[in-house]
């Protein structure tokens, strides 16, 4: 079936190839409607690699998704062919140690789509466990079932800082992520999330959210305002979701003694912090790597209408535009926040 497969670094192409279509007792097999450009996605067609994965072989991209089911396996309960559905994009091994301790996410056998050597899901239809697909409710867009993946990251980082009713947050980057965090951040109880970053473009988008507080760092300094707004004590939370090595420098100043640190954002080169600060604050560290048990609750409050990821879809392109969609995307313009192709079907 066609698709579009990542044959090396820079180098894509929309084509033909044997993909497995074979559908387990256990699985369902899903006609792809919307697909998300993530970062990863980008930075493989840039990189070729992302830390210890690195493209050997050609690769279909792509793991923000929603679309129809058109056939369910025998023992499949409580999802039918037309049901519209997202789908979390990494299946573990649910014998392992790391799946019967609830965190399936760092499993070391799990499959994640668009990761190498696992083929993502920029194809027609994809044959996925029933386990990890999730019904999309009536008034829940296609578009915004692809937008629950990334949103899901979000949940984790706030479920780990364990927010209390009323803390002030504050999140480094102001990317499609730091923006999901936030939102979750404020979801999950913050009164106020601060969110930094040199992009004014994004910063007016993040803005434009009740209880976003945009600072660029190119104007002013982010623990200045942070210490003004807290009095002098401190944001309860620092959620750092750039990835940047330089974000590190100063991080632990923002938060207040005893409060929370978490490390969402994944750097590509060696990073230091203040380890004695964080020591002298009690400052707990809390690290996110995807996210497990999350994924319906995300959908919920999508749904509920209390997080309204639609102003983020920057601009949806068709599946023959899939090339050009990654160049645009490669390009990060200030103005895009998230990039969706739309595969050739019907539907809302």
């Amino acid at each position: 079936m066609e698709a579009l497969v990542l044959e090396q670094k820079g180098v894509l192409a929309l084509r033909d190839i044997d993909l497995p279509a074979d559908i387990g007792p256990d699985d369902v097999k899903i006609r792809i409607h919307t697909v998300g450009i993530c970062g990863s996605d980008v930075h493989y067609y840039t990189h070729g690699a992302i830390g210890p994965f690195v493209l050997r072989e050609p690769m279909v991209l792509g793991h923000e998704a929603a679309g129809t089911i058109v056939e369910i396996g025998s023992n499949v309960k409580g999802l039918v062919p037309g049901d519209r559905v997202c789908m979390e994009p990494g299946i573990p091994n649910l014998s392992s140690r790391a799946s019967k301790l609830g965190i399936y996410n760092v499993d070391p056998d799990v499959r994640f789509w668009a990761t190498p050597p696992v083929h993502g899901v920029l194809t027609p239809s994809v044959v996925h466990p029933a386990a990890f697909t999730y019904k999309l409710p009536d008034n829940v867009s296609f578009a915004e079932g692809a937008m629950v993946e990334p949103f899901a990251i979000g949940m984790q980082a706030a479920a780990r800082a364990r927010i209390s009713p009323g803390d002030v947050a504050v999140v480094v980057g102001c990317g499609p992520i730091g923006i999901m965090v936030a939102l979750a951040a404020l979801a999950g109880g913050c009164a106020s999330v601060y969110v930094s970053d040199f992009s004014a473009e994004k910063l007016e988008i993040a803005g434009r959210y009740p209880g976003i507080i945009p600072v660029n760092i190119g104007e002013q300094s982010l623990n200045d305002v942070v210490q003004a707004g807290t009095d002098g004590w401190g944001a309860d939370i620092v959620f750092e979701a750039s990835g940047s090595a330089k974000a590190y420098a100063g991080l632990f100043d923002l938060v207040r003694p005893g409060g929370a640190v978490v490390l969402v954002g994944l750097p590509v080169q060696p990073v230091s912090f203040d380890v004695s600060g964080a020591i002298a604050r009690e400052v707990r560290i809390e690290t996110v790597f995807r996210y497990a048990n999350i994924f319906d609750r995300a959908l919920q409050l999508i749904a509920s209408g209390k997080v309204d990821l639609k102003p983020l879809i920057t601009q949806t392109f068709d599946f023959a535009e899939s090339i050009a969609a990654f160049e645009r995307a490669a390009a990060a313009r200030p103005t895009d926040v998230k990039l969706q192709i739309r595969m050739p079907v019907g539907g809302n």
